[in-house]
Formats: C-alpha cells, sequence, structure tokens
C-alpha cells in the first residue's frame, strides 16, 4: 500500500464511512535536538581548549563537559567541508571539489550537489525533525544566487524549512548582505545602532525554537548554525577587540611555543609529538620593525575579538535552549571547516578584494589606519605568521592537505547521550562521518530514496561508539584529499602528501615530489620517510590514483582562478542592462560587467524644487570595501570608483541641477585593453587582466581610459569632489554587487 493511501472505508453516507488521518511521523521518544555548529577558518590551536590562550569559554565548556576529538579531519576549503558535513559524501562526489566560486565544468568540480545525495534535513524532515539554516550557506552554485534563479540548490530546496544568512564565502560583518528563507533582506538594525551578524545570527537561531516550542514541547530539531567566524573580515565590536589589547605584543613565535606547550600538557597532541618549524616564507617576530609588530599584534587582536565574540553568541544560543528545557537532549556538534587561513597573505590585509586587483597591502597604511582595523571600514585578515601559530603544530594551512590544512577541531556535547565528562578521544574522523553519526543518534536510516531518486550510499560512518566507548575503533582507517593540486592519501597511520602551488606550472602535476609520514608518531609531519620507505610511499599514491578514479576527483587542475581560464555558463551578456528603482540588490555574477569595457550608465530622474539640492545614489556596485558609485551629491552629478579601498578616483559635474526632468550620464571610453594586448575581450570576473602564472600588475583604473560625466545638452568637466561618498552598504562584500 502506498504511504498515505486512504486506510477508511466510504460508503454512500456518513454513517457507513469510517474516517482515517494518516498518523503524524515522529521519531523516537528519545531522539535528541541536533545543533552543528560550524566554524569557519578556525585552526587547530586557536580555540582553548585546543591550547589556545584566546577566551572560548563557551566552547570550552562543552568539551569539559562533553568530548574533544584530536584526530578530526576536513577537505581544507570551506564549501567541500560543509558538503561532507551535511550529505556524508565526499566532497568530489558532491560536484563540490572546490569552492562555488571556482567551479569548473567536470562533475566532481561544478558546485552542483546531486539530488542523488540528500543533505541531512531531506532525511530528517520526512521523520519528523524541524529543520533550519542560520549563517552561511555557500552551497549553491554561483550563478544561481540570485531572485531569478531556481530555487531547488537553496537551504529550503534541500529540506530545510526556514533559513537566514548569506549565500557567499564572506560577508560584512556590520553589514551583510542578508537573505530569509527565499528572499533577500536587510539587517534589522545599522552598525551605528549596535548591529553585528554574528548577534543576529544568535538571535534568529533562538526564534527558531521559540516559534517551535510554543506550538510543539517535543518535536525534535535539527539546528544548523554556522557562523560567519572567523572568516575575514575578522569585524568585531570594539569592546570585545579592546579585551585583547597588547595580549599579542610577544609574536607569533612566543604565543606558538606557549600553545605547543599547552597542548602537550592537556593531551591535545601525543607525548613526543614535534613542533614543526616555522617556515622560512614567515619572518621571525624579533626580526620585524616595531611598526610591523605594532600592525600584526593589532590583525590578531582583532580575529581574537571576533573569536571571543563568536563564542559568547554560542553560548547565548546554548541559554536559551536550556531556558526551554532542551539543551539536555541536544547533541551538540562544533566543528571548523578548514585550517587556519593564509589570505591575509605575508604582511596582513586591510582589504582582502586587493589580492585580487593587485592592488598594495602595505604595513604602512595599516600602521596610519590602526585603530580602523576590526571595524566597518577595513575588510581585515591577519599575516602568515598568525596563520601557521593557529595551526600549531601542523605544517601549512587552509587550501592545502597538509596537517595544517586538514586537522580541525571537533567537539561533542549530549547530556542526556553521553556519560563521559572532558573525555579526549583520539579516533581518526573525517567530516563526512558526521552525518551518519548524527543519524544513527536519531535512530534513523538513510533513506534509499529521497522525492523519488535513488540515493547513492553514504561514504562516511558513524562514530558513535566512540561516544562511550574511548577505545572504539575510529570510523575509518583510509582517506583520500584533493585540493586546488595538493594531495594526500591516509591509510591506516601512514600519510602520503604532496603540494602543489596554485596557478604554478613548475613542477608540473605529474612531477610533484611526495612526502611520506608515519602519522602515528610523527602527527606533524616533520620526519620524511619517503627515502627511507619507498615502496610505502609507491603504495599510497597508487592508492590515491585508484581513490580519485571512484570519488571524481580527476582531471586534476590547480589553476584556482578557473573564472579566469575556464568558460563557464551564464546569463547572455546584454549590450544594455535596465535596473528599475524598488528591486532588491544584483549580486555581481549576474549584474551588469563594466570591467575593461567602454560603457555609459544613463539615469532619468525628477527633481522636486525645495531648498534642499537633492542627494541619493543612483546606481552602485560594490561598498566602501570596493567598488563604484553614480550619484548625486549636494545638487550635482558625480561618479566615484574605489579601487579596493586604496585610491579613489571621483569626477563631478560642475551644474547644479534645477527642479524639474533630466537625463543624467556617465560616460567610460576604453583606450587600451588592461592586460595591453588593445583588443582582447573583457573577461567578467573580479580583475580585469592576466599573464601567464598571475594578475596583470596595473590598477583597474588607469591614464589609458578616459571618463567623463554628461548632462543632457550640457558640458562635460572633470574636478575633484569635495568629500568622499560612502557606497551603499546594501550589497557589502569586498566583491560587490550592483544595486538597482
Amino acid at each position: 500500500m502506498e504511504p498515505g493511501t486512504f486506510q477508511g472505508e466510504i460508503g454512500r453516507y456518513h454513517w457507513e464511512s469510517t474516517p482515517w488521518w494518516p498518523p503524524e511521523q515522529r521519531p523516537a521518544d528519545d531522539a535528541p535536538n541536533v545543533m552543528l555548529v560550524v566554524l569557519d577558518d578556525v585552526g587547530f590551536a586557536q580555540l582553548g581548549c585546543y591550547g589556545s590562550d584566546i577566551e572560548t569559554p563557551v566552547l570550552d565548556g562543552l568539551a569539559a563537559q562533553g568530548l574533544q576529538y584530536t584526530n578530526f579531519h576536513t577537505t581544507a576549503l570551506c564549501s567541500p567541508t560543509r558538503a561532507c558535513l551535511l550529505t556524508g559524501r565526499n566532497h568530489h562526489s558532491n560536484g563540490m571539489g572546490r569552492i562555488i566560486d571556482l567551479a569548473t565544468g567536470f562533475p566532481g568540480y561544478d558546485a552542483t550537489i546531486p539530488a542523488a545525495n540528500g543533505f541531512l534535513p531531506e532525511m530528517l524532515v520526512p521523520e519528523g525533525y524541524a529543520a533550519w539554516a542560520v549563517g552561511k550557506w555557500h552551497l549553491t552554485p554561483e550563478e544561481e544566487c540570485h531572485l531569478a534563479a531556481s530555487r531547488k540548490r537553496w537551504p529550503l530546496g534541500r529540506g530545510f524549512e526556514r533559513w537566514y544568512g548569506f549565500f557567499g564565502g564572506e560577508t560584512h560583518q556590520f553589514a551583510p548582505a542578508l537573505w530569509h528563507d527565499n528572499h533577500q533582506t536587510t539587517p534589522p538594525a545599522t552598525y551605528e545602532e549596535g548591529y553585528h551578524l554574528t548577534e543576529d545570527l544568535a538571535e534568529r537561531a533562538m526564534e527558531c525554537v521559540t516559534d517551535l516550542r510554543a506550538v510543539d514541547a517535543d518535536k525534535p530539531f535539527f539546528l544548523y548554525f554556522a557562523t560567519g567566524a572567523c572568516h575575514s573580515p575578522h569585524q568585531a565590536p570594539a569592546e570585545w577587540i579592546d579585551r585583547y589589547r597588547g595580549a599579542f605584543d610577544a609574536g607569533w613565535d612566543v604565543w606558538r611555543e606557549q600553545t605547543f606547550e599547552r597542548q602537550l600538557e592537556t593531551g591535545v597532541i601525543p607525548a613526543g609529538t614535534q613542533l614543526s618549524p616555522r617556515p622560512d616564507w614567515v619572518p621571525a617576530w624579533d626580526d620585524l620593525s616595531e611598526r610591523a609588530r605594532r600592525v600584526y599584534a593589532r590583525y590578531m587582536e582583532a580575529f581574537a575579538g571576533f573569536l571571543s565574540h563568536t563564542d559568547h553568541q554560542i553560548g547565548r544560543v546554548l541559554a536559551h535552549l536550556e531556558r526551554t528545557s532542551d539543551l539536555e537532549n541536544t547533541l551538540v556538534v562544533v566543528v571548523s571547516d578548514n585550517g587556519a587561513s593564509s589570505e591575509g597573505g605575508p604582511t596582513g590585509s586591510l582589504n582582502d578584494a586587493r589580492a585580487w586587483n593587485v592592488v598594495p597591502r602595505t604595513v604602512e597604511e595599516a600602521d596610519e589606519r590602526l585603530e580602523e582595523i576590526g571595524g566597518p571600514t577595513i575588510h581585515n585578515n591577519y599575516p602568515w605568521g598568525w596563520t601557521v601559530a593557529g595551526n600549531t603544530p601542523f605544517k601549512r594551512w587552509k587550501r592545502e592537505v597538509h596537517e595544517g590544512g586538514v586537522a580541525d577541531p571537533l567537539i561533542v556535547h549530549w547530556p542526556r547521550g553521553i556519560a563521559a565528562r572532558g573525555g579526549v578521544r583520539n579516533q581518526y574522523v573525517h567530516a563526512i562521518d558526521v552525518a551518519p553519526t548524527l543519524l544513527e543518534a536519531a535512530g534513523i536510516d538513510a533513506p534509499e530514496e529521497i522525492d523519488g531518486v535513488a540515493q547513492r550510499p553514504i561514504e562516511g560512518a558513524s562514530f558513535l561508539a566512540t561516544f562511550d566507548d574511548q577505545e572504539a575503533p575510529p570510523p575509518r582507517n583510509r582517506q583520500y584529499y584533493e585540493m586546488l593540486g595538493c594531495r594526500a592519501m591516509y591509510d591506516d597511520g601512514w600519510k602520503a602528501v604532496v603540494y602543489h602551488p596554485l596557478q604554478a606550472d613548475e613542477p608540473g602535476l605529474d612531477t610533484d615530489a611526495w612526502e611520506l609520514y608515519d602519522v602515528t608518531s610523527d602527527p606533524s609531519e616533520c620526519v620524511d620517510l619517503a627515502e627511507t620507505h619507498p615502496d610505502k610511499l609507491r603504495e599510497l599514491i597508487d592508492l590515491w590514483w585508484s581513490e580519485a578514479e571512484k570519488y571524481q576527483v580527476l582531471p586534476l587542475d590547480n589553476r584556482a582562478f578557473s573564472e579566469f581560464v575556464i568558460d563557464r555558463p551564464r546569463l547572455p551578456d546584454r549590450g544594455r542592462y535596465v535596473y528599475y528603482p524598488g528591486s532588491a540588490m544584483v549580486p555581481e555574477p549576474v549584474a551588469v560587467n563594466v570591467k575593461n569595457r567602454s560603457h555609459s550608465i544613463t539615469a532619468d530622474i525628477e527633481v522636486a524644487s525645495g531648498p534642499v539640492p537633492p542627494e541619493g545614489v543612483l546606481l552602485v556596485e560594490g561598498t566602501v570595501l570596493g567598488g563604484w558609485s553614480f550619484h548625486l551629491l549636494d545638487g550635482r552629478l558625480c561618479y566615484v570608483h574605489n579601487v579596493s579601498g586604496y585610491t579613489e578616483h571621483r569626477i563631478e559635474a560642475p551644474v547644479e541641477l534645477s527642479p524639474g526632468n533630466h537625463t543624467l550620464g556617465f560616460r567610460f571610453e576604453r583606450t587600451a585593453d588592461f592586460s595591453g594586448s588593445g583588443d582582447a575581450p573583457a573577461r567578467r570576473g573580479r580583475a580585469c587582466g592576466r599573464r601567464p602564472g598571475g594578475f596583470d600588475p596595473e590598477p583597474l583604473f588607469d591614464h589609458r581610459r578616459r571618463p567623463d560625466l554628461w548632462l543632457r545638452h550640457g558640458v562635460p568637466a572633470v574636478r575633484r569632489l569635495r568629500r568622499a561618498v560612502p557606497l551603499h552598504r546594501d550589497a557589502a562584500t569586498g566583491r560587490g554587487g550592483g544595486r538597482r
């Protein structure tokens, strides 16, 4: 009998008939609530319970009253790890071999998670769970993150019943680009009114629980709580950053050594572990200038304040679960999606978008703007030295598959379901093992079919047995890794690994030198055994190729900037774009592309009579962190081109607008190509030209381009603006978004 088939009786009259209602689907009475907390870019050593001196009392408390895993692994990058967590399948099996922004036209890399790989909410909701996603998503193909797109790969299209958060890998923490369910929304307050995204996300998570409990006191829920922290920009309320004034003045070398000692003392790393050497591309702290030390310490203060503030907001959600009597039977799982990030570069970053445009990131500028770091006008990220320290005791970092990129925190807390308090677990666990563990805890089998689509087998394995048994076997003894050409193969304590530089032609992907480690005795990968155990190395390399074929890893490709070198399907590029007042923000991938192209902007407006000159934005793409704005200021037509927050090019018409109807315009004539070829086609992207192996070093806006403003029947003119104009905050990511 088909599910839902009427099982009563129907006669001619109601007295001859028997009504029937299908029973409400409910999980077992003891099924737990589940709260999966996903931190962003938090390295192995950056939580207090993993050796840090950064204050994370809430997360430390969860570990002290639950379990702390010391051998948990991810994919080395955010979208891929999140796909693993939510489906139980490997990242290439999900088509998420990279982040959504760097998709390519191959099955393992197309950023299109197949319907055959069901998400956790698609498995839990039919069994009687509520399911909500709050925070970062980054799992929908970039070209589908707009209001004209299909919603089938948005959170509500993959089983979640409510969503509040942001699509991309990052967003401004004081003025985020927010989405609510299947539409755009704006933050409920402003920076000036005390708004911060993490606080907002905590409020929304609590709201979901409150709304459920107002109607159903017993229904279990799945809360996917994915903060933007601690991905750049490292922005936090000033009072949280100020707590760390002077805390990092001793520098990353001392911090790393002290953290390493705490890790040994607490058993986070096994006795005998070596501290991997500081790489030669990271300078010794004592060799830095006084100015550099001051700037680099401030960058780290901002990160620490951001992390502590996030810890506090997680605590607010947990306190609310205690008020609703849910905490006792809530299985809380806390992970980070990859190791600490190196995207701040060697000197740190005031604006990560500058790297795309080859704009300088200097210590001198950062020192001049020291007090802005962590605030709304800066997209800050710390320098490499703090990245290495954040991954203590491991090598390398995010995007790479040495342990610094893939070994991450995992904390499990479940008062009703775990008897151990403060237990440390050393079993080898991977991100794909989280989903099957949560399903087993809920007493739910992975379905063979979801909405008529046959399901692929889950590739992870449950580690639920380790909750009660410290000696339980690990869920797996084998796991492959690949990220942007970096590769590794773990097999029963042995690990073969190779680092390959992004975009580099030498060495070739087919000639890289592999390393070999016994990570049971050498978890920090300090003793390369490749020469002494060549047979074992060859065995693991062959095994990696076998796994690569099995899980859609091929073809290997280390070209990170795929949107410049690999054609991707996009909406047809029109010669004319019309944006109407009152419509929503248009994300950059589907907005008009004016980069490296001659173009003009026109706006038809009506100026009302009055004592105050007209002001306001007519069209804007980007933010204070970079982009352009076409607007009125003090009654005059203006255009500002903001090159990644580094320099601004401004022009202003000489005529103050009179009341009445006007057609206003801006014209840009390209007189040479950015790359110097003169006739190369313009590409959509965050930078405008390439040379083999890198980007053309010229700025986006240069002397070879000739812009002007015009008023219909007026005289073109160019002069400096009298004062700066802040760009619209609605599209608050550094990469920008068109505003209609």
